[in-house]
């Protein structure tokens, strides 16, 4: 049976709402995060192991692209946390309806957005 349904494959002309694309980057977010974790543990593991390590580690840190790393790292977490929140305040039965899930998206989108900023003013000061 053939269905003679209109398909729009056009992905650029598809409008979500707001809720669809924080729930999108939550999860590029934890993909993002999941993949750091690996960098930030060699790290840790390289500051550790010795004196070297921990001077090869600070040396690191002093070059751009290592800051862009680790700013995008704690940005992702930080995004990630602020939806999370958001997540389990819905999960409490709080801005549960369309337009509280709107606001809350909002708000958690501002929240993390001021962390990030903050982050970046941490991390290149």
């Amino acid at each position: 049976m053939e269905k003679k349904r209109p398909m729009n494959l056009d992905l650029g002309t598809i409008r979500l709402p707001i809720t669809s694309y924080v729930s999108i980057l939550h999860r590029i977010s934890g993909v993002i995060m999941f993949f750091a974790v690996a960098v930030l543990i060699w790290l840790f593991d390289m500051s550790l192991s010795s004196e070297d390590g921990y001077l090869f580690v600070v040396e690191i840190f002093n070059y751009p692209l290592a800051q862009i790393v680790i700013w995008s790292s704690l940005s992702a977490l930080s995004y990630h946390i602020s939806m999370g929140m958001r997540h389990l305040v819905m999960d409490f039965g709080f801005a549960e309806d369309f337009r509280a899930g709107q606001i809350s998206a909002v708000v958690a989108l501002l929240g993390a957005g001021i962390l990030i900023v903050l982050l970046a003013g941490w991390i290149y000061i």
